[in-house]
């Protein structure tokens, strides 16, 4: 049977309504049939069993909690608080103030009687009490379902404690329910650090090439790693948007010459609102694999058009690779002709493919949990994306031109060139680099996972912690990419060895063989027994 047909009988088993629904969200790339598109971004279908997380996880877990010098009050029952306590393993060193609050969570415990009366002056005294304690450089208050149900004003409260304390206070409305996916607090959180942080500092940035890094947050310590690479070439990163961020560099942001966007969907808002009103574009960049990593490196001396710059970025580049190339090398003849299922959030399931193709493992099918259609056909398809429901009810904010603080490192005439060799505000999405012949699906449920692994049978299965085990029971190895199972870096030349060696040892462990997968003890053929001479 061949793969479309299979996936046919996966989609078999759903009411005609579901069918229809999911069919839009899956098919086979096939580069003679032209433009593929697919839907993405829409609400996930009740009872699917989706891996997808809520508008407060994005809001306050991806983006906002990074943060280290700011305290992240959440106004909501605990278990919203303890669902983003350190789950994505986001690491951080305290700067030279000593300030570093992300081992901890701010909770005003909500309970019954909050949810009566209201919960205001509750959530008014744990913001003064964590400020008296810790004496933060800023504080955050982010609302939960709860709380947009009950009508408190969390705003006022912010305004309140602002006042009282001098620190800068804002509040965010991330209540769970907003959006489909977490993908709408990633919007939410960008809206207000644009409008509350970003260009407030006073301090002028010294240094050559000034750079922000978007959208990474340092898990396992991505993001130290990709700072010692820039930083050993001679950039100077002003901020980075957050993992390891800080309220106090984060202010100073709108005076990079040029802003790298890791992953494109949980921060793309904030870098086109930069370079609307600061005048600084965003070049879209991969240091998840070796050859990604190189050409972003060469992208980004190429964008300063710096001749010393372009022989500095070679010489690390050279120096990197020497270090790398026989571990690299012996890890891929381990892992060579295996095969790879990809499932996650933000830009991952298309920046590990390169670097899996590095170590010899082919990528035959990947998806977002919350990607857009942007995330995998491509920017150009943004004209034609259709506003609905839930993406009315996130706030869109419109920024102007700083007159005093606008710059540009590039002419007009420069800029236009550059976009023709460099990726300067493009993505051309996942769906580009995947072969043919491989499956794209988006918000995978529980049950198509178990349905496309049996399938498939991949080598390696890729996602995250609420699938992992269920490929674990199958027989397959499974390794998590949203926190990297309490390893990494991953990203850069020393990450990339890192994860070809914890790849390889799951691979190649004896462990799989103690486990019978379920297509192993199911009949591979089915029928009834009936008729004449039937016993």
């Amino acid at each position: 049977m061949e793969t479309k047909d299979k996936i046919q009988q996966m989609l078999d088993a759903y009411p005609a309504k579901t069918m229809k629904n999911r069919r839009k969200h899956i098919f086979i790339k096939d580069s003679l049939q032209g433009e593929q598109h697919i839907e993405a971004d829409t609400r996930t279908v009740p009872g699917t069993m989706t891996n997808r997380g809520c508008c407060y996880a994005g809001c306050k877990g991806v983006v906002l909690g990074p943060l280290k010098d700011m305290v992240h009050v959440v106004h909501g029952p605990i278990g919203c608080s303890y669902y983003t306590w350190g789950t994505r393993r986001n690491k951080a060193d305290a700067d030279d103030d000593g300030k570093n609050f992300i081992n901890y969570i701010f909770s005003t415990d909500m309970q019954e009687s909050d949810i009566v009366f209201g919960g205001e002056p509750k959530l008014e005294k744990a913001c003064m009490e964590a400020y008296e304690i810790f004496k933060p450089n800023a504080m955050t208050i982010s609302s939960t379902c709860p709380v947009g149900l009950i009508g408190d004003d969390v705003h006022a409260v912010a305004r309140r404690v602002q006042e009282k304390t001098g620190m800068t206070t804002f509040a965010v409305s991330c209540e769970g329910y907003k959006g489909v996916s977490q993908s709408a607090g990633h919007h939410i959180a960008n809206n207000k650090l644009m409008t509350e942080v970003i260009g407030k500092g006073e301090k002028e940035v010294e240094g050559k090439f000034k750079v922000n890094i978007l959208g990474e947050y340092n898990i396992g310590g991505d993001g130290w790693e990709i700072g010692r690479i820039l930083d050993k070439i001679g950039y100077t990163v002003i901020s980075v948007m957050t993992g390891d961020g800080s309220y106090e560099t984060l202010k100073n942001a709108n005076q990079a010459d040029l802003n790298l966007i890791q992953c494109h969907r949980s921060i793309n808002y904030i870098a086109e609102m930069i370079e609307t009103k600061y005048g600084a574009p965003w070049m879209k960049v991969n240091f998840i694999g070796v050859e990604s990593t190189v050409q972003s490196l060469r992208d980004m001396a190429k964008y300063f058009g710096d001749e010393e710059l372009a022989e500095k970025t070679e010489e690390v580049i050279k120096e990197e690779l020497k270090e790398i190339k026989d571990v690299i090398a012996e890890y891929r003849e381990q892992c060579k002709g295996k095969t790879a299922f990809l499932f996650v959030g933000g830009s991952r399931a298309h920046h590990y493919q390169n670097l899996l193709a590095e170590i010899g493992i082919e990528t035959v099918a990947a998806g977002y949990e919350f990607g857009h259609r942007d995330d995998y056909e491509g920017r150009k398809v943004i004209p034609t994306i259709k506003t609905n429901a839930d993406n009315k009810n996130i706030e869109s904010i419109t920024v102007e031109k700083d007159e005093k603080n606008y710059k540009v490192y590039l002419s007009p005439e420069k800029y236009e060139e550059l976009k023709k060799e460099i990726p300067l505000g493009e993505y051309k999405g996942m769906i580009s680099d995947m072969k043919d012949g491989s499956i794209v699906i988006d918000d995978l449920n529980h049950y198509e996972t178990e349905a496309i692994v049996e399938m498939l049978k991949p080598d390696l299965f890729c996602s995250g912690i609420k699938d992992k085990y269920i490929a674990h029971k199958m027989g397959i190895f499974a390794k998590q990419l949203h926190s990297y199972d309490y390893s990494g870096p991953y990203a850069g030349f020393k990450g990339a060895v890192i994860f070809a060696k914890d790849v390889s040892a799951g691979l190649n462990t004896p462990t799989w063989g103690y486990i019978t997968p379920p297509w192993k003890i199911s009949p591979v053929l089915e029928g009834e027994l009936g008729g004449e001479g039937t016993c």
